[in-house]
């Protein structure tokens, strides 16, 4: 707890006012009734369910909610094996948009189910309104020959559209896959010639920051990148860009619809239909960072997404049908996903695309600080997500909501995630928005939900995540692998017992080796997330000390090195001979630092025009957000015996960890190199 001067990390920051009237409580009650317990708090239920993952499981599935068309015969295969991969309930049959279009807590049909905004509109669609778009997508999806397993690509920004198509590929079986539109074609190729689509749904041009950016020129590069592509489908998101791909051949030209006429084909009196299929079926691939070499493509299931989210939602964050759930999020990010399931839970999805610093006011968006507070107020948001740097931002720039005259009466939490939360900014939070549940949570692509959940039964303190989630087993490991979490030590995040959520495959021929070599391969048969943690054995909360691998995470936007070098080494192969980016953060950083160390090829000069180019080069092939923050020239690159780059030792020398230089370096005393010149940065 707090000492004397108010200084600890465990100061406490927030309470429920009413937890017994919470749904988690609810279970809780229910779980101890059923299995004869005598559970009082959060931790004895949290025990329970990872000491008895098939009983535990089984009562999430029935407390929250599951629509199937044919029961399951038992929880999970194997419930003390995570790789291979055991199969979740298995014998059930069910659709994964059926469960998010038709909740198991009844909606009225013609309450919204998504409020729609961006700098410029707004827009509400009923949840009668929604299921009739899905219809239409689904019956052009049809009449183009889509089948369950084909994959259904998005080039889109986060309308309403792009959840009606996600929608739609889902109900039939089809896998959706989405990028946001501000990705360069070669990261997003990168992707999608991995996965071949059948089908691309864009948009024609999308609006950021009061400015309007074209999207279709890029898209002609990508269709020609893609000939697995039957269709592309275009939104007329920006109606006074045209929908025109120019510069086509005359056989890709005949593959473009708008979407009005892509719909064409639905009959007035037809009906939607629900593909039933296995749980673990695909529903979404999502990318990894691309650390060693092209993304990897992370294959989610039906059950494993839907009943986490569920769980997440209902229990850990107490969202209610009628509650306005809002994430500022891309398509690209798992964040959407998540966002995207609380329809599952009955909720009113509020999707907004845009600059959070842009507010429509009379008609015209106008820059300001309190565009994302006065949209709290504007729609009636009760959950509102976003990421630390955005609320980091805010501290900086010292906007206090509820003193410029703002009620957030409808606010019940923030969440917060992307990267570590700042201590300093918990407090600010507090002192802007007032008693909420700021859920500062973890998790990521490769489990496309959360390993450090909110929870109602649990306080919320300076800088920790309040708890694991029902189900996650998750420990601190140290390098030699001993469980570390009670004595408060910072180590790595493993998880030891099988979850749903766990991806059901990578894409490809050696998914099955990449998969294991991606999370089972540093502690063998146990999860390895890659996250560098504490547990505060006083509070039970989470500590996120950042990535404990590769992957950088500049403002939470989280992507690989390997995209880095390949632009490096493609643009400027007659300067530079190799690359190495670190993610950097220090204890007295808000977000992480990209570097960017360049090596020059003998009798080449570095300089800042070089360094402008590089810049310049990323912004276009890739995107602003994976521009280094500094690039500086270095003398060598430490390496394996075998040749393979060792970021991980630059990267602790960075952020001012103590190394002991591994026997596998090659070439140890460029190290020096980092040392001094983290000395001088």
């Amino acid at each position: 707890m707090a000492d004397a001067n108010g200084s600890s990390q465990a100061e406490l920051l927030w309470r429920h006012p009413s937890p017994q009237d919470s749904k988690l409580w609810d279970f809780l009650q229910r779980v101890n009734k059923k299995h004869n317990k005598n559970f009082k708090t959060y931790h004895d239920l949290y025990q329970w369910s990872i000491d008895s993952v098939s009983d535990s499981w089984g009562e999430i599935w029935d407390y929250v909610g599951v629509r199937t068309s044919q029961p399951y015969k038992r929880v999970v295969s194997d419930e003390n094996t995570m790789f291979p991969r055991p199969a979740w309930f298995p014998g059930a049959k069910l659709n994964f948009a059926e469960n998010l279009l038709f909740p198991t807590q009844e909606v009225d049909e013609n309450s919204p189910a998504v409020i729609a905004a961006t700098e410029t509109t707004r827009e509400t669609v009923t949840w009668k309104e929604l299921r009739e778009g899905v219809r239409y997508c689904q019956a052009g999806m049809k009449s183009l020959g889509l089948n369950p397993g084909d994959r259904v690509a998005g080039y889109v920004a986060n309308h309403t559209n792009a959840l009606v198509a996600s929608l739609a590929a889902s109900s039939l079986g089809a896998i959706w896959t989405a990028v946001s539109p501000d990705t360069g074609v070669t990261a997003v190729l990168d992707r999608m010639v991995q996965i071949e689509p059948s089908l691309l749904f864009t948009d024609n041009a999308v609006m950021y920051n009061g400015k309007t950016h074209p999207v279709l020129p890029k898209v002609k590069d990508i269709m020609e990148g893609l000939p697995s592509l039957k269709a592309t489908i275009i939104f007329d998101t920006v109606s006074s860009m045209g929908s025109k791909v120019e510069g086509l051949s005359e056989e890709l030209s005949s593959k473009v619809y708008g979407f009005e006429l892509f719909v064409q084909p639905a009959s007035p009196s037809g009906t939607l239909h629900f593909e039933q299929l296995d749980p673990d079926t695909p529903v979404y691939i999502l990318y990894s960072s691309g650390t060693t070499g092209a993304p990897k493509c992370i294959v989610h299931g039906a059950i494993g997404t839907l009943i986490q989210h569920k769980k997440e939602h209902i229990l850990q964050s107490d969202i209610r049908p009628g509650d306005r759930l809002f994430y500022f999020t891309t398509c690209t990010w798992m964040m959407w996903h998540w966002l995207v399931s609380g329809l599952a839970a009955g909720a009113t999805l509020v999707l907004y695309d845009g600059s959070p610093f842009q507010y429509l006011s009379n008609g015209e968006s106008v820059k300001d600080d309190l565009a994302m507070p006065k949209l709290i107020d504007e729609i009636g948001i009760t959950q509102f997500g976003t990421s630390a740097k955005y609320l980091s931002v805010l501290e900086q720039r010292n906007v206090f909501p509820k003193e410029q005259g703002l009620t957030l009466k409808t606010l019940k939490a923030i969440y917060s995630t992307g990267s570590p939360l700042a201590p300093s900014t918990f407090q600010y939070v507090y002192k802007a928005f007032g008693q909420i549940n700021l859920g500062s949570i973890t998790g990521g692509t490769d489990i496309i939900s959360l390993f450090g959940a909110p929870c109602p039964l649990h306080p919320v303190y300076t800088g920790e995540i309040q708890v694991l989630g029902l189900g996650m087993a998750c420990q601190a490991w140290d390098f030699q692998g001993k469980d570390v979490s009670k004595e408060g030590e910072p180590a790595d995040l493993v998880c030891v017992k099988p979850f749903p959520c766990q991806p059901v495959k990578f894409w490809g021929k050696d998914g099955e080796s990449k998969y294991k070599a991606s999370y089972f391969e540093e502690f063998p048969g146990v999860w390895h997330h890659g996250d560098f943690i504490r547990f505060n054995p006083e509070t039970g909360g989470l500590i996120m000390l950042g990535r404990s691998d590769g992957v950088l995470k500049p403002s939470g936007v989280r992507f690989g090195s390997a995209e880095l070098y390949n632009v490096l080494l493609k643009h400027f192969p007659d300067q530079v001979e190799d690359g190495l980016a670190i993610g950097r953060r220090r204890e007295q950083d808000d977000d992480e630092t990209v570097v960017l160390f360049v090596k020059m090829k003998a009798g080449e000069k570095f300089n800042d025009q070089l360094v402008q180019d590089i810049k310049s080069v990323v912004r276009k092939e890739l995107s602003a957000r994976h521009v280094p923050g500094i690039i500086d020239e270095c003398p060598d690159i430490p390496v394996t015996t075998n040749g393979k780059k060792i970021e991980k030792s630059v990267k602790q020398i960075l952020c001012g960890l103590n190394i002991k230089t591994s026997t596998s370096v090659a070439n140890p005393d460029c190290l020096d190199f980092y040392r001094q010149w983290t000395e001088t940065h």
